[in-house]
């Protein structure tokens, strides 16, 4: 006697509650100021009873308000437009002065050369330093398909071919040892498979993965993407480093083998067009002349036919 039972405590306690409610509902002054300061206990009215009179505590109408308040905020900013980050460069991008330090090692003679200033420009609005990463990693690109052509060249002039059928009905490769007349002499659909393999690798190379950075926003150029298990099944072979022999290697051993690459590759480069300018006109390179076979074919043309020439004969 003298006590409230626990069912009149909590029927009151429920009353209180429901004209709170109804009084924050029913007031169009109520604002979600109020609903942001959880930890500050609402102001009885006049004639009512305060929240912590009823209530053993507060803290699961403040957890419930600010949920409430987290998922307005949220909602708001899903449909907010992103703000435009400011450029900045990455720690690990090249600048101008690591290519004059860089080229200094290749060539020391030479040096930095850069008669267009090229690596003071902004390709497509990016900032200097992913312009340099980007013409960095064009010519370690270059460098790479030039030496693979280069060998090419020699290994067809050859009649180097592989033991096996060219293709599944038993057809052999050609004998044709002039190398671009051995391409016409390929078929379409082999060119295609070509070209195809050739487009995904360079799909693959432009991927920016968690374990890759692109190579205009801080990642290494020529540094090609592992084919791992998260994005192949069952991964496949690292065509950057194979047989991992570079994995182990020292940072000056990799850096001396760096600019080896890039020389070898400019070099190749050279070698290439040499032979392709001997071809077109004889005594061009006047080192080959008389070695690297005439070509009446185009070298900008790889495809016996096609829509243009086919449809508009005077075009050919």
């Amino acid at each position: 006697k003298g006590h409230k039972s626990q069912h009149d405590t909590r029927h009151n306690s429920a009353q209180s509650g429901s004209r709170r409610n109804n009084h924050t509902n029913n007031n169009p002054h109520t604002s979600l100021v109020t609903l942001a300061q959880p930890n500050q206990p609402l102001q009885p009215r006049k004639g009512h009873k305060s929240q912590h009179e009823n209530t053993p505590t507060t803290q699961p109408i403040a957890i419930m308000k600010t949920a409430v308040l987290a998922t307005l905020v949220a909602s708001a900013a899903a449909f907010a437009p992103a703000a435009k980050q400011a450029r900045t460069s990455v720690a690990v991008q090249e600048t101008a002065e690591d290519l004059a330090v860089l080229a200094k090692k290749c060539n020391p003679i030479l040096g930095f050369f850069d008669p267009l200033g090229l690596a003071e420009q902004n390709f497509w609005g990016t900032s200097s330093e992913a312009t340099i990463g980007f013409l960095r990693e064009s010519e370690i690109k270059h460098g790479r398909i030039a030496m693979a052509a280069f060998v090419g060249y020699i290994v067809h002039a050859n009649g180097i071919t592989f033991p096996w059928a060219m293709q599944m009905d038993g057809t052999q490769f050609p004998t044709e040892t002039n190398p671009p007349a051995l391409w016409d002499t390929i078929p379409d659909d082999a060119k295609w498979q070509i070209f195809g393999l050739i487009g995904f690798l360079e799909f693959w190379s432009e991927l920016s993965t968690p374990t890759h950075k692109h190579y205009m926003a801080g990642g290494k150029p020529g540094e090609f993407p592992a084919f791992d298990a998260n994005y192949i099944p069952g991964g496949a072979l690292n065509l950057y480093d194979p047989f991992g022999w570079s994995k182990n290697r020292s940072e000056e051993a990799k850096a001396s083998g760096l600019v080896k690459e890039i020389n070898n590759g400019r070099l190749a480069m050279l070698g290439i067009f040499g032979f392709l300018s001997e071809s077109k006109a004889e005594g061009a390179v006047p080192a080959l002349k008389g070695i690297i076979p005439a070509y009446a074919g185009d070298y900008m043309g790889p495809y016996n036919h096609n829509i243009i020439t086919d449809n508009f004969p005077g075009l050919s």
